[in-house]
């Protein structure tokens, strides 16, 4: 059919008055009661049978439907909603396509079905949608009724449809009605009185006539529709109008708000309003249901709006802030002698009704259709990537991130991701999406540009690689992942120029470390660095974090001192203010403004050589940090222990926190909990027998790794020779992770189980340290292994508690380190030498010098067998 063609909407005087509804019209019917709307949504379908067009209804609401529906249609579109096999839930009736939809998937969720439905239909099309004041309902805020209407109005346009949508006057937002009146193409106001019915067009898009947006009378019964000229006429219908219509002042504040402000009233009033506490944490904190059960036990009235007051837009707070509040709140109730060292917490949130905002006020909306399918999941997701990073934030929500940046002066400040899944149990999303701090220094203009930035930044994070693959391996790619930001204080002190905590890290209630035989891996672990807590959780250059069992907190890994030295801190992050950057310092000039009684638990002497310099005549100290003090301060050792049994047991599962501590004098100190979350463990029953005196073996070792215990069949071998490496050029190093990117590929593609050796460290941001790959480009190996190579200086380092350990553990990936010492009990280098080498055929453009250095290896006449016990911590390749 032709573009605007003009249809019949089974009213022929109505068409008449709107010069006909056409192709690609969208036609919006402001009523008080849905009655209202059957009186022009049963013509039009009616007539839409009649001329045999393909006629659709969207069944969404909590309503009654608004097509002649009975029991037994809604059991067979339920029987159609959990039949596997079937895309959507659908059934035809008497000429008619019922879809049901659940918008309690969520926006993104529902509104893609919605999509998808229309894709399938095609042009041409003629549509019924429920109500869509019930999606307010399942979604708390306008904000997102008005998107969904916004990027699904132009698409239904774009096929030449024609689409009847209700909505329930006085029921939202003046602003938001505006953005759907503004989208639409008709946006009609309907008025009733007993038998009066009274039509007044408020937009009709590219039709004009003398008339046409005056009031009208019709009368159903006979379909006549009258303009109302008469002064008797006109009198009675503003009548009707100001008594449907009365002026609602809380109409000027979202649905999301007047909820608030009415609980708010209601308990100022004095009434009890607990029963509405699960429901206040289902639409500001989260859905998941272990963690919102432990929300509802500890949390009361006051906690919930202290939220809201601090909650820019609507929307949940997501994952990680709500992880954070309930830790807190934990402590606060089951320990409060613990409690009175915390840092007091000022933290703002931003919804993630934002994020999705934001996505559309920028024409996103299509690419991000794009990138959920299986085709466009990463190639649109780099798009929507880069249109993320550059997108404009509309003036009424800049001037709340003025009221964050007002707030808190000029004080460092910190823009963390808070996605729905993220933190949660089996999710814990670690590292995958951006941090950003911002110094906050200067003038208001400069200071909201950088947040803007940062916010920005987080928000482009969701479409990087390493965030697609996670979601894509743990079959997260399909569920509605909306961004919510937390925003908080950086904690710490000013120095100089610089700014940073004293100590920073990370906290297992479940240690994988074990220092000595005997070490209670329930006791605990910290891993704890100086200054900003980047250092904690990435694996960066030559830097050492201490890790400690909190079993055994003095266990020393290295006896000697020179090797202390060596497996220490060398350099710190902090804050420049002068810079206005994050930057990295040597760890001496960050003492150099430490106050002593600060400086004192993050170093450590070495006695030995102060005393030869005092044989000499010289008296100085010779220091170095390694955070020895505090590890020697048995409050904090207790403190610390006794936080993270305390959370997991109100959690009944381990947890992983992070947290800063700030040093006062004599010793005192006061702790900062940044984060909790659920900690993914790998632990198995599965007792393993290694064998001994069968095949060859390639490698066997001992007390160097973690992971479950497990016997696979390796068929793929990837090898990368530690002194070739360290030939290769400095600048081109970052080439390899990229090629062991596409081995990692290659396997995917081909349904491999395989096994990579690389020198150093793994996921190093230094290439002279290892190979600085990504999560997403070693995903699919099954066992890592991290090669000690001291000829040329490369040393493994098992990161536990880093970002990167977190990724392994989640993927179940053994993590293993090859050493020079007595944890190595053998290792054949040369029994692989002599297979042919298949990287070639996955990509035959690299240079000679990568195929000398890199081996890949296909096991197919030959078997690798690869086995580790947990238990013993012992691991052995065999090549039979």
């Amino acid at each position: 059919m032709v573009a605007f063609e003009r249809i019949k909407s089974g009213i022929d005087e109505l068409d008449e008055t709107l010069d006909n509804i056409r192709l690609g019209d969208n036609v919006v019917f402001q009523v008080t009661n849905l009655k209202e709307f059957s009186y022009f949504v049963n013509p039009y379908v009616e007539q839409a049978l009649k001329d045999e067009r393909n006629l659709i209804y969207i069944n969404f609401g909590q309503h009654e439907p608004l097509i002649n529906m009975d029991a037994d249609d809604f059991k067979k579109l339920e029987e159609e909603k959990n039949n596997p096999e079937t895309e959507f839930a659908m059934i035809e009736k008497e000429g008619i396509k019922i879809y049901t939809v659940d918008p309690m998937e969520q926006f993104e969720s529902f509104t893609l079905e919605v999509h998808n439905i229309i894709t399938k239909e095609g042009f041409d099309a003629f549509y019924v949608f429920d109500c869509l004041s019930d999606l307010q309902s399942a979604w708390s805020t306008d904000l997102m009724m008005g998107n969904f209407f916004r990027v699904t109005c132009p698409y239904l346009f774009s096929l030449d449809t024609v689409a009847f949508f209700p909505v329930i006057r006085g029921k939202h937002s003046f602003e938001a009605i505006a953005k759907i009146r503004e989208t639409t193409q008709l946006f009609l106001d309907i008025y009733s009185n007993n038998d009066s019915v009274y039509i007044h067009p408020l937009k009709v898009w590219n039709r004009y006539s003398q008339n046409m947006f005056l009031g009208h009378k019709y009368n159903p019964k006979d379909g006549s529709v009258i303009t109302l000229t008469d002064g008797m006429e006109v009198s009675e219908y503003y009548k009707v109008i100001n008594k449907s219509s009365p002026n609602h002042t809380e109409q000027n504040t979202d649905s999301w708000e007047r909820f608030f402000t009415f609980i708010e009233m209601l308990h100022e009033n004095g009434e009890d309003v607990s029963d509405k506490y699960e429901l206040m944490c289902s639409m500001m904190m989260t859905k998941e249901p272990n963690i919102s059960s432990k929300i509802t036990e500890y949390f009361e009235y006051e906690d919930y709006m202290s939220i809201y007051n601090r909650l820019v837009g609507s929307g949940m707070i997501g994952g990680k802030a709500c992880g954070m509040l309930l830790a807190r709140k934990i402590i606060e109730k089951d320990r409060p002698d613990i409690y009175e060292k915390f840092e007091p917490d000022d933290s703002f949130y931003i919804g993630s009704d934002l994020f999705y905002t934001y996505i559309v006020s920028n024409d996103l909306w299509n690419i991000r259709v794009k990138q959920r399918t299986k085709e466009g999941y990463y190639e649109a997701g780099k798009q929507l990537e880069d249109g993320l990073k550059n997108g404009q934030f509309p003036d009424d929500i800049k001037d709340k991130f003025i009221r964050i940046l007002d707030y808190f002066g000029q004080s460092p400040i910190i823009v963390r991701s808070s996605s729905l899944l993220e933190d949660g149990f089996g999710n814990a999303f670690a590292g995958k999406y951006e941090s950003v701090f911002c110094v906050n220094q200067g003038p208001i203009e400069d200071r909201l540009e950088a947040f803007e930035e940062a916010v920005k930044t987080v928000y482009a994070s969701t479409m990087n690689i390493s965030a697609l693959e996670y979601r894509s391996l743990n079959d997260l790619d399909d569920l509605d992942e909306q961004m919510g930001l937390l925003v908080q204080r950086v904690s710490g002190s000013y120095y100089d120029n610089f700014f940073f905590p004293t100590i920073a890290g990370v906290g297992f209630s479940y240690s994988p470390y074990s220092p000595e035989p005997d070490s209670n891996h329930n006791a605990g672990m910290l891993r704890l660095v100086m200054g900003l807590g980047t250092k904690a959780v990435d694996r960066t250059q030559n830097d050492y974090p201490r890790i400690i069992n909190l079993d055994h907190p003095h266990a020393i890994d290295h006896p000697d001192i020179r090797e202390r030295h060596r497996y220490s801190q060398h350099s710190l992050d902090v804050l420049d203010l002068k810079e206005v950057s994050i930057c990295e310092i040597p760890v001496n000039e960050g003492l150099e403004v430490l106050p002593r009684y600060a400086k004192r638990p993050v170093i450590e002497h070495d006695r030995e050589a102060e005393r030869r310099l005092r044989e000499r005549g010289q008296h100085r100290e010779i220091v170095f940090v390694n955070c020895n003090g505090i590890v020697n301060n048995n409050d904090f050792i207790y403190m610390m222990k006794e936080l993270l049994k305390t959370l997991e047991e109100a959690y009944d599962y381990p947890v992983d926190v992070e947290y800063t501590v700030n040093i006062g004098e004599n010793n005192s100190f006061v702790v900062n909990l940044l984060q909790c979350r659920p900690l993914q463990i790998s632990t198995t029953k599965e007792i393993i027998e290694i064998p001994e005196n069968i095949g060859k073996t390639y490698f066997h070792i001992q007390k160097a790794s973690m992971g479950r215990s497990r016997r696979e069949k390796i068929e793929t071998l990837v090898y990368v020779n530690p002194h070739k490496y360290y030939q290769y050029p400095y600048a081109k190093k970052s080439l390899i992770a990229r090629i062991i990117g596409e081995i990692n590929a290659y396997c995917k593609e081909n349904d491999k189980t395989p096994m990579l050796i690389v020198p150093g460290r793994i996921g190093t941001s230094s290439p002279e340290l290892g190979i600085p790959v990504v999560f997403a480009e070693i995903s699919q190996f099954r066992a890592i292994l991290e090669e000690s190579y001291s000829e040329v200086g490369y040393v493994p380092e098992l990161s536990f508690g880093s970002h990167m350990f977190q990724d392994l553990v989640e993927a179940d990936i053994y993590y293993g380190a090859i050493f020079e010492n007595d944890k190595r009990l053998e290792f054949n280098k040369n029994l692989i030498k002599d297979f042919p080498n298949i990287l070639y055929d996955i990509n035959p453009e690299l240079d000679d010098e990568i195929y000398d250095m890199v081996h890949v290896i296909n096991f197919d006449s030959e078997s690798l067998e690869f086995y580790h016990d947990m238990q013993k911590d012992e691991s052995k390749c065999i090549l039979n």
